[in-house]
């Protein structure tokens, strides 16, 4: 027996002291509200309703589990209407892990635009790279650049991040502009290190179907993407980077982007959850702002 449904059956016959009545309201045979009644009657041992021809009445019992019935039933459906609240205002602590140059080139500059939106979610951004397990480290969703390896995650893809390989003009009068991969024996790079990057002075570019990866030579790295700007606009050598992260530096000729042919391939950009049969409003209402922004900023 269906208990809440038998309570709201119960009270919409109280309430309008006939079963027909009640019936006609619910929508349901006047049968099966009377045998609901006397389904839950039986259940609780004790007689609800006294019945006559004409009238429905409460017995004292009846009159008391009316009251708790009511008060139950109201908070259900306070309680329910929260849930549906949440979801049209979503609310709460959410924490997200992303890679630095996402966070300060895509997240931050759209960040109050996330708030105007979302109000009421109090944002937890932790920057990294590495892989964090979610669960152990309360994290609730992370956006990820590359190929995905891990099957225990819901993976939603959001776009692509077009790369670019450039250097600082007064690298370039040293070193001179190459025009080929092959010219990179005579140039360094900076080396860009990570827990996921098993090869830092690697360098990979694309022309058409036909792909190069080679490894090349440098005196710094770094493991955060800030940096790693930092070090190309001082002149330390070539970098690799996606363009909307660099797009500003591009522009005023800070960088200058080098082998136009042979780009790098573009690089995935994805937001991670663990398997939920519901995903929670706050975490749905990021990943929709987040391929929001992936989109219209033209990294894809």
């Amino acid at each position: 027996m269906d208990r809440i449904q038998a309570m709201q059956v119960f009270v919409r016959v109280a309430e309008a002291g006939s079963f027909i009545h009640a019936a006609e309201t619910l929508s349901l045979p006047a049968s099966t509200v009377t045998s609901t009644v006397k389904r839950l009657e039986k259940h609780l041992q004790v007689r609800l309703l006294n019945r006559t021809t004409r009238r429905v009445n409460l017995t004292p019992e009846g009159a008391r589990y009316l009251v708790q019935c009511q008060e139950i039933l109201s908070r259900i459906e306070q309680m329910e209407s929260s849930l549906t609240d949440s979801v049209k205002r979503p609310q709460g602590r959410l924490r997200v892990d992303m890679p630095g140059g996402i966070a300060h080139f895509i997240v931050m500059p759209h960040l109050h635009d996330f708030y105007r939106r979302y109000p009421d979610i109090y944002l937890m951004m932790g920057v990294n790279d590495r892989q964090v397990d979610l669960v152990q480290e309360g994290v609730d969703c992370v956006i990820r650049t590359g190929e995905l390896h891990d099957s225990t995650l819901v993976a939603r893809p959001l776009g692509q991040l077009r790369w670019v390989t450039c250097a600082s003009p007064a690298y370039l009068r040293e070193y001179g502009i190459p025009h080929h991969p092959d010219d990179l024996s005579q140039h360094r790079a900076i080396h860009y290190f990570s827990a996921n990057r098993r090869h830092a002075g690697d360098m990979h570019f694309v022309n058409g179907t036909e792909k190069r990866s080679l490894t090349v030579n440098g005196i710094a790295a770094a493991n955060e993407t800030g940096l790693y700007i930092s070090m190309c606009l001082a002149g330390f050598g070539l970098a690799q980077l996606a363009e909307r992260v660099v797009a500003d530096h591009l522009r005023q000729g800070r960088l200058i982007e080098v082998l136009a042919d042979w780009q790098p391939a573009p690089v995935p950009v994805s937001v991670l959850y663990p398997h939920q049969r519901f995903l929670s409003p706050a975490v749905r209402a990021f990943a929709d702002w987040i391929a929001e922004r992936v989109r219209s900023d033209n990294v894809g």
